[in-house]
């Protein structure tokens, strides 16, 4: 069998296997994952200020 023959089947055997699932069915899928976790999402929640590695730790005053 060449190169390029295996390479077909391969394909044709994915395709058989895999399973195809509709758009709407995946992307409420996406839609309900996000929602469950959003809360513990520090970009939808924020970062509590005692936790945040970015907080600047002190001010400059420029008199």
């Amino acid at each position: 069998m060449t190169h390029a023959k295996t390479g077909h089947y391969f394909l044709l055997h994915f395709f058989i296997i895999m399973k195809i699932l509709k758009v709407s069915k995946c992307s409420e899928e996406i839609k309900n994952y996000i929602e469950e976790r959003s809360g513990e999402d520090p970009l939808v929640k924020g970062i509590p200020e005692d936790k945040n590695p970015f907080k600047e730790k002190g001010s400059c005053i420029i008199s």
